[in-house]
């Protein structure tokens, strides 16, 4: 029998400050599950920890959690329409960000279309 993979989708639209907590639950989620497969869909203030160089307010950087999830195989996928309204250049993302053209379609897409759990950390 084929063991199913568990698909998740975490919807981050909360600012930097909330985002060392996010990142520990995916950790711990992939430590108990490593075979989920994860995507981490950020709109509004939720993507600000995928741009270059951004740190929470204690000075913690995100690029070296990003990149090991990603090796891991989580996605992170950045919602265009907050680049646009914020006037965000996308060449200052970190390189494993994957801009979608909405944040909010992208988690309604995951789960209605490929089967998605929905978590909101």
């Amino acid at each position: 029998m084929m063991e199913k993979t568990v698909k998740v989708v975490y919807h981050v639209n909360t600012d930097v400050n909330t985002v060392p907590a996010i990142l520990n639950n995916v950790r711990n989620h992939l430590n108990a599950d490593p075979k989920a497969k994860i995507v981490v869909v950020t709109h509004g203030p939720g993507i600000n920890f995928l741009i270059q160089d951004a740190k929470d307010s204690q000075g913690r950087e995100f690029s070296g959690s990003v990149s090991e999830l990603a090796g891991r195989g989580v996605e992170f996928r950045v919602c265009n329409n907050t680049l646009t309204s914020r006037n965000i250049d996308p060449g200052t993302l970190l390189m494993e960000a994957k801009i979608v053209p909405s944040g909010v379609a992208e988690v309604a897409r995951l789960q209605a279309l490929e089967g998605y759990v929905y978590l909101k950390p």
